[in-house]
């Protein structure tokens, strides 16, 4: 089955001595209203809590994903250097000095609630031990055409293929205190969101393709009714608890692939 993807990756800005800003009154754009970025239709910017997200157009194969993800960040990059001498900064997860929390918006957590694949709930807000903590995700939209695909299998098989493989490769474990537990997703018109992941991935070229490659392994486990279910245990225990000893089993017995750059 052909599938497009996309994403919409949260990032953190800060100054030239590393000191964080928010995105908040300097990015513009909204969920509601994203602001346009003039690089092509589909792309898109918009402050999310202290971080500034971007939008992608769906991609329709591996090089054209990797072109629109880079394409987004470098322009994004060189926009906050110009105007503000700022960087990105590739992290996932911190705890943020008071002084650029101080608004309501940065205060605002979440948005519409997402799922559980695996038990079919909702999955309850994010609370943290430090009311500094702030993270980014690096959520994956796949899109199909065949509305009979069973969307929820695909989100479980990719908690497989990327989330379980993510324990070993995202050293940012902050965000698991808040986000990325196993088989969280949305369902969306054009197919689901994969929640679960951080934005370690949207860095570097070669793990955008591995996103790509794994995700389309994870659409060949659903179409050959690979029996996920199986594994419901290891899985919740290796994503849900950090835990990296069941990520390797899992690693080993299912032959995934975790990609060391």
């Amino acid at each position: 089955m052909k599938i497009k993807l996309g994403c919409d990756p949260e990032v953190f800005m800060a100054d030239l001595e590393g000191h964080l800003k928010a995105s908040i009154g300097r990015i513009g754009g909204t969920k509601d209203y994203p602001l346009p970025l003039p690089i092509g239709e589909g792309f898109a910017v918009q402050e999310d809590n202290v971080a500034m997200e971007f939008n992608i157009p769906p991609a329709s194969g591996a090089r054209e994903y990797v072109e629109n993800i880079q394409k987004a960040l470098s322009f994004l990059a060189e926009g906050i250097k110009n105007r503000y001498n700022y960087k990105i900064v590739p992290i996932s997860a911190a705890s943020w000095p008071q002084e650029e929390l101080n608004s309501p918006q940065a205060q605002t957590f979440g948005c519409d609630p997402d799922f559980n694949a695996w038990t079919g709930t909702k999955n309850p807000r994010p609370k943290a031990d430090d009311p500094n903590l702030r993270s980014c995700g690096g959520h994956v939209h796949v899109g199909y055409a065949d509305r009979t695909f069973d969307g929820k299998a695909l989100i479980k098989n990719m908690d497989a293929t990327l989330g379980v493989c993510s324990v070993l490769m995202d050293e940012g474990e902050k965000r698991r205190l808040l986000y990325g537990k196993r088989g969280a997703y949305r369902d969306k018109p054009y197919g689901v969101e994969y929640r679960t992941l951080s934005n370690f991935w949207i860095f570097n070229p070669k793990l955008n393709e591995w996103i790509w490659r794994n995700t389309e392994r994870a659409v060949a486990a659903v179409e050959s009714q690979f029996p996920i279910d199986e594994y419901d245990e290891p899985i919740r225990q290796a994503i849900d608890n950090n835990d990296k000893s069941m990520a390797e089993y899992l690693v080993k017995h299912l032959k995934l692939e975790v990609l060391n750059v």
